[in-house]
C-alpha cells in the first residue's frame, strides 16, 4: 500500500532529520544506513553516480566519517510535498587527515517511503 500525500509532515521530516544528526555526530554508519530502505538510492553531488543500496551507504558513511571528528550537524526543513522533503544543512568538522576546520552548507531533496525510511536522498553542498 502506498503512503498517501498526506503522511509525510513537517515533524516526521525533523524527526529523520535528528536521527541523522545523531548518525553523522556519533559517527555511527549502521544508524545511517538504517535510515534508509534497503535498495535506497544516495546521490552525494550532482554529477556523482548514486550509491546504490544501505550496504553502500554504510560503507560511505564508514569510510568518510572516518577522517571527521568534533562534528556539528545542524538543519532546517524547508518544505515538505507529498512524501517528498526538502531541507538546509549545515556541518563543521576538523579533517583529520587534511589538520583543517571544515564548514559544509548543503540541501537535501528526500523521498520518503511508507515506512518512513528514505528511499532516495539527493544532496547539494559547497564547502569551505
Amino acid at each position: 500500500m502506498n503512503r498517501s500525500i498526506a503522511d509525510l509532515d513537517e515533524a516526521g521530516l525533523r524527526a529523520w532529520l535528528a536521527r541523522y544528526q545523531t548518525a553523522w555526530e556519533q559517527k555511527e554508519p549502521d544508524q545511517a544506513a538504517a535510515l534508509f530502505t534497503v535498495d535506497a538510492t544516495y546521490q552525494e553531488t550532482p554529477y556523482a553516480d548514486p550509491l546504490q543500496g544501505r550496504d553502500a551507504i554504510r560503507d560511505y558513511w564508514a569510510r568518510v566519517t572516518a577522517d571527521q571528528s568534533g562534528i556539528e550537524f545542524t538543519f532546517l526543513p524547508i518544505s515538505v510535498s507529498g512524501q517528498t522533503g526538502v531541507a538546509q544543512w549545515s556541518a563543521k568538522f576538523h579533517s583529520i587527515s587534511g589538520d583543517v576546520a571544515v564548514e559544509l552548507n548543503g540541501i537535501f531533496v528526500l523521498e520518503f517511503a511508507v515506512d518512513g525510511e528514505v528511499s532516495a536522498l539527493r544532496e547539494w553542498w559547497h564547502a569551505r
